[in-house]
């Protein structure tokens, strides 16, 4: 038989490019002279809410609000962290806060033709003959 056939026999090696120390793709560079804009309270707020929405210690996060999440973390022992909770209190109406969003705008987001409710998973018409 002969030498086992590798990827690299069909397709050539291609070395890329390196850019500038630093320098990450997609990022773009401040202009020259203009110092980076700090985050407003509110955006460092949501971001503290963002980095406790991906950490996974802390169970998922789906279908419960942010508040809900937190309360259930420090039930098991897990310490969440209490400046999410501070940041949760301090905007009690505002769902931008409370709910972890999938689009990552804040809020509730609803997919087209999906209601928040209870769905079946049946073909219509076979839950009328199952119950």
């Amino acid at each position: 038989m002969g030498r086992k056939r590798l990827i690299t026999d069909s397709y050539p090696v291609v070395k890329r490019r390196e850019g500038p120390a630093g320098h990450s793709k997609g990022e773009l560079a401040p202009e020259l002279g203009e110092e980076p804009q700090p985050l407003s309270v509110d955006e460092a707020e949501l971001e503290l809410l963002r980095q406790f929405d991906l950490a996974w210690q802390y169970g998922p996060c789906t279908g419960i609000t942010r508040l809900q999440r937190w309360h259930r973390a420090e039930q098991m022992g897990l310490e969440p962290p209490p400046e999410v909770r501070q940041v949760l209190q301090t905007h009690p109406g505002d769902p931008r806060f409370q709910c972890r969003s999938e689009t990552g705008q804040g809020g509730l987001s609803e997919e087209p033709g999906f209601s928040s409710g209870t769905t079946s998973l049946l073909a219509p018409g076979v839950g009328a003959a199952l119950t």
